[in-house]
């Protein structure tokens, strides 16, 4: 009598349905940040380059999962992201192509985000996003080394 009750717990749990599944789903994210080139001012050539976004998940139970990812605005908007050194700053964007014409945000203001759904298995599995980003040439800014940091989100 025990064994056919452990099998219907189990067979309870496989029957739920795909949204609770994603509840038994673990996701972490690790992110490499976009290094521009050296950047010639008042330089007339955009300076582009690109980092990573990895998602690695895993699940107690096999299943379909889904999530989305979203990128904070950092130091400046969505149409402005910029990169400061001091009191000056150098505007960028982050995108979410290689034409670099989707702007990577939240989902407001324009923006778009990126989803993905898959099967998700008990041993974990990384997929990996590009993150390109522009430095707009043109821009006449003192030397220095400028910073920005975006928070990364994964809602699944």
């Amino acid at each position: 009598m025990k064994p056919a009750l452990k099998w219907l717990a189990a067979a309870g749990v496989l029957a739920l349905p795909l949204s609770a599944h994603a509840l038994l789903a673990t996701c972490t994210v690790a992110t490499t940040g976009i290094v521009f080139p050296a950047y010639t001012s008042p330089g007339s050539a955009n300076s582009d380059s690109t980092g990573d976004i990895a998602v690695t998940c895993s699940a107690l139970v096999l299943g379909l999962g889904s999530y989305t990812i979203s990128v904070s605005t950092g130091a400046g908007t969505y149409a402005n992201r910029k990169l400061t050194s001091g009191a000056n700053f150098l505007n960028y964007n982050m995108f979410t192509d290689a034409a670099r014409s989707i702007v990577w945000g939240d989902g407001t203001a324009s923006t778009q985000t990126v989803s993905d759904s898959y099967v998700i298995l008990v041993a974990p599995t990384t997929r990996h996003y590009t993150s390109y980003g522009r430095v707009p040439g043109s821009q006449n800014k003192p030397a220095g080394t400028y910073t920005d940091t975006v928070t990364v989100t994964v809602t699944y």
